[in-house]
């Protein structure tokens, strides 16, 4: 078995186990967030876009299947989101915040969101963000609202949410998403000062070219 695909692996078991570890709910749903939600979007940011979306892939996949394949909407809204919250965190690329911007055309497109607009102006957050990419805690707020953006747009269409419940949520998402943005940022900074510790002693992750932790990302 190859290098990459054992750590692949290794990523995927602590996805799983970051997944059963409940944080809070999601905002309008009875979904709960998990450790997984600080864990998930670093993964691409240690290995690589590619690797990273391997295995936080395959950590929902298992997950879904241990909860018996659930096909209910707001379980299956969950797997977009975190993807592309991957690629944002993963590397600094212009197709990223084609998602933002794509996010609040169709929100604006929705009858229900277009009496909520201005609900919409947070995804400019990641854009802004994508400017500051090499700071940590920029990187994980871009991250953090790009997903927000993929999965408001997601249950918008779903379960057409009316604008009343768009324009209470106003307020709470910035300390919702604040608050993300902070677990995804420590959560990197822990797996960093790890992951090159155990890069010292363990010679077949030698690979990985993991960055030495600052508040600056090279």
């Amino acid at each position: 078995m190859s290098k990459k695909i054992i750590t692949c692996v290794v990523f995927a078991i602590i996805g799983l186990i970051a997944l059963q570890i409940p944080f809070t709910n999601i905002i309008g749903s009875s979904t709960k967030f998990s450790m997984f939600d600080f864990y998930g979007p670093i993964v691409g940011g240690l290995v690589g876009s590619t690797l990273g979306l391997l295995a936080v892939l395959s950590t929902q996949i298992i997950n879904w299947a241990i909860h018996g394949f659930a096909l209910d909407t707001a379980t299956l809204i969950r797997f977009l989101p975190m993807l592309l919250a991957v690629l944002y965190f993963s590397k600094k690329s212009r197709l990223i915040l084609a998602v933002p911007i794509i996010a609040m055309i169709a929100f604006w497109a929705h009858p229900e969101g277009r009496g909520a607009w201005y609900y919409a102006l947070y995804w400019l957050i990641p854009v802004a963000a994508y400017f500051g990419h090499k700071y940590t805690i920029l990187r994980a707020l871009g991250t953090t609202f790009t997903a927000h953006a993929t999965g408001s747009v997601l249950f918008l269409y779903a379960f057409n949410l009316k604008t009343a419940v768009w324009v209470s949520l106003i307020p709470v998402v910035w300390k919702e998403r604040g608050l993300m943005a902070l677990g995804i940022t420590i959560t990197f900074i822990a797996f960093s000062w790890l992951f090159n510790y155990l890069n010292k002693k363990v010679t077949w992750l030698h690979w990985l070219h993991l960055p030495k932790y600052s508040t600056q990302h090279k």
